[in-house]
């Protein structure tokens, strides 16, 4: 699916595949400080599917463009993992289409309306009310990156 995000670009929207398994291998307490003689003798797997990915169905992934939520680390070309089942409340981060566009916020909620707030200083909350065309299209669970 293709979602039209404003002038300026597109979201991509990607059901999640959870018909196959890759298991990868897993180190448990991977340290940052330092270096743990234990990580040679590990024998555990991860499947990525299942850690990720809660509720199948209702699970979507995007990849993001632009840098309004650059200050969670979420960034331009980022993949975001959605989950429609979950329900949105104050603070959480969703996916909310507004007045014909989508857009990634976190969810302020006030006893009128709500604001939907970037994480990036450059870029103002927007105020929803009952006169916008407003939807929250579902909950943003994780953050896939590259480096």
């Amino acid at each position: 699916m293709t979602f039209s995000l404003s002038d300026s670009g597109t979201i991509e929207v990607f059901p999640a595949d959870v018909k196959t398994s890759l298991d990868l291998l897993l180190i448990p307490g991977l340290s940052a400080g330092f270096p743990s003689p234990a990580a040679d003798f590990i024998d555990l797997t991860i499947d990525l599917n299942k850690e990720l990915i809660k509720n199948p169905p209702s699970t979507f992934l995007a990849r993001i463009e632009g840098d309004s939520m650059k200050d969670v680390s979420i960034c331009n070309g980022d993949i975001v993992v959605i989950d429609k089942s979950l329900k949105a409340s104050d603070g959480k981060i969703i996916v909310a289409f507004l007045d014909g566009v989508f857009t990634v916020k976190r969810i302020r909620v006030e006893k009128n309306g709500c604001w939907l707030c970037a994480e990036n200083s450059k870029y103002p909350a927007i105020w929803v009310t009952e006169g916008n065309n407003f939807q929250i299209w579902g909950v943003v669970v994780h953050v896939i990156k590259s480096f």
